[in-house]
């Protein structure tokens, strides 16, 4: 299965707003990750829109997660960057050609259409059945339970102190 790279943006952007006391903007989320600012807005934008996130106004606004990171799955979010649309989709070739089959005679799936659906309906539910909290718990065990709260100190602080002055996520923040 081919997916945009807005997933990967979007994926790791909710990871590490779990960490944030507060909403991030874009841009600073951008930043962090080192994309285009318009880019990642547009992924933002894509949650927003499911119901992932949602935007907060003001001199301090930004975006913040809508529930628990256990209740967003990445199916969740693979289906607001790029939506609910299977990845493959029959055109019923067994029905042209010389050898053509009659219409009348294709009464179930071909053996194609048949595998390819059994295969994405084991990947949406591997999707399904993991979320943003398990990213969460994976990243904590790669890069240490402090690797993430340092990334959400980072995200909220001011953009002209002293922890903004660095680059992208410059204190070894974690590949979230």
């Amino acid at each position: 299965m081919k997916l945009s790279g807005g997933v990967e943006w979007a994926l790791h952007c909710c990871v590490v707003l779990t960490a944030a006391s507060r909403p991030v903007p874009a841009a600073r989320l951008a930043q962090l990750h080192d994309v285009s600012p318009s880019y990642l807005a547009k992924q933002m934008q894509a949650l927003s829109r499911a119901g992932l996130v949602r935007s907060v106004q003001g001199k301090t606004g930004g975006y913040v997660l809508t529930r628990e990171a256990a209740e967003i799955t990445l199916l969740d979010v693979v289906q607001a960057v790029d939506g609910p649309d299977p990845a493959f989709v029959c055109t019923e070739i067994r029905q042209r050609g010389p050898l053509a089959t009659p219409p009348e005679k294709c009464t179930k799936p071909c053996p194609v259409a048949r595998a390819m659906g059994a295969a994405e309906a084991a990947w949406r539910a591997s999707l399904a059945a993991m979320t943003i909290a398990d990213l969460v718990t994976s990243v904590e065990g790669d890069s240490g339970p402090e690797a993430l709260p340092a990334v959400g100190s980072w995200l909220t602080a001011g953009t002209d102190g002293p922890a903004a002055a660095g680059t992208s996520a410059g204190t070894g923040s974690p590949s979230a």
